[in-house]
């Protein structure tokens, strides 16, 4: 707190003065004072004591005559009362839209969010009786739609913080280790140091090699050890990291999904009509086609010759998979006869020679447009 806003609250005898006993903590340094979120208007804890014991009561300052309980006193945290309530107003607010950043795909949508939010805090706590009271109905109506997401995110939250505190503790707890560690890594390496000195003078006291050799050689020993306890500290160190960091969840933007491109209209339902008994190529030598190949005029309507192409094909190989027969047999029908056959099994059936087949007639019939 700045020295300004010290000497302003020094200057200002009323902040030790109880507003309803007229109570004061110069003659009574003991004096407790106690704020209600419903109105923020401070008083002693004896009057609290005294008015809000046997059940609710309305607000004994002046002009103020709000319903206030026992439990909802309590101390205030920041000198400056406005400061007090706008973090109750915060808190109220912050518990009410507690959307999570990873449920955004861009950080422009989350901005705004937080645009929004501070936006109904600050009608809140500076805004007039109607504003406030828009902001109040606006946060009731958004707690009232969503409930559910919001009861979500607040487990979530609660789940988050006891991860926050299971990563601290194991910190804290690998940090120990460590510690102990490094503790007993430099009294190993003490004891080494002892041990290896004593064996040089030893081998000196009794062989006759060369004296710098050997401490070399009892140099090199130690370096080797040394290097090999220093590998094994690392491997245990980047294990327990590894530990730590399997429970750890990063927070951020919704993962972007890509909108499903539209597929263009198929009127035949994806049914494929590519033929399969020939390959239908792009042009065919064709005496009947030679003077339109040539004379590109015969485009100028619309005209095709691989449309002229297609049709041709699909005529001729059209019969090729049609089998009466079978499509009879499968309706569960005799098959009929071959035409013309008919009358020769009866024939053979009665023991009559085949007679020759009639020839047969044909009539043309048409219709008389006149």
């Amino acid at each position: 707190m700045s020295r300004n806003a010290i000497s302003r609250l020094g200057d200002n005898p009323s902040d030790d003065i109880c507003p309803v006993c007229k109570s004061n903590r110069y003659l009574n340094p003991s004096l407790q004072f106690l704020i209600n979120p419903e109105c923020y208007h401070k008083m002693c804890s004896t009057c609290v004591d005294r008015i809000f014991t046997s059940g609710p009561a309305s607000c004994p300052v002046p002009r103020c005559g709000k319903t206030l309980r026992k439990r909802g006193f309590h101390k205030a945290f920041f000198a400056d009362l406005k400061i007090e309530r706008e973090v109750d107003v915060r808190k109220r607010v912050g518990a009410v839209f507690n959307r999570r950043q990873d449920e955004f795909e861009t950080l422009l949508d989350w901005n705004n969010y937080l645009e929004e939010v501070e936006g109904l805090v600050f009608d809140i706590v500076e805004g007039d009786a109607k504003t406030r009271a828009q902001a109040e109905e606006k946060l009731k109506a958004y707690k009232e739609a969503n409930s559910g997401e919001i009861e979500m995110n607040t487990r979530l939250g609660l789940e988050e913080g006891e991860l926050e505190k299971r990563r601290e503790k194991a910190e804290r707890e690998a940090a120990r280790q460590r510690r102990l560690a490094a503790l007993k890594e430099e009294e190993e390496e003490k004891a080494d140091l002892l041990k290896n000195r004593k064996e040089v003078l030893d081998r000196l006291a009794t062989e006759d090699g060369d004296a710098n050799a050997i401490a070399m050689q009892a140099q090199k020993v130690i370096l080797k050890k040394s290097s090999a306890r220093r590998n094994l500290a690392d491997t245990q160190m980047e294990t327990n990291k590894s530990a730590m960091d399997s429970g750890l969840t990063i927070r951020g933007l919704k993962k972007k999904e890509a909108p499903v491109v539209e597929k263009p209209y198929d009127p035949f339902g994806g049914v494929d009509l590519t033929p399969s008994r020939y390959v239908l190529q792009e042009s065919y030598d064709s005496e009947w086609l030679g003077n339109a190949k040539r004379d590109m005029r015969h485009m100028a309507g619309g005209y095709s010759l691989q449309e002229y192409y297609a049709r041709t094909m699909f005529e001729a190989f059209s019969g090729l998979g049609v089998f009466i027969e079978d499509e009879v047999a499968d309706r569960g029908q005799p098959a009929p006869p071959a035409v013309g056959t008919t009358p020769a099994v009866g024939a053979i059936a009665s023991g009559e020679e085949p007679q020759s087949k009639p020839k047969p007639q044909y009539k043309m019939e048409s219709d008389d447009v006149f």
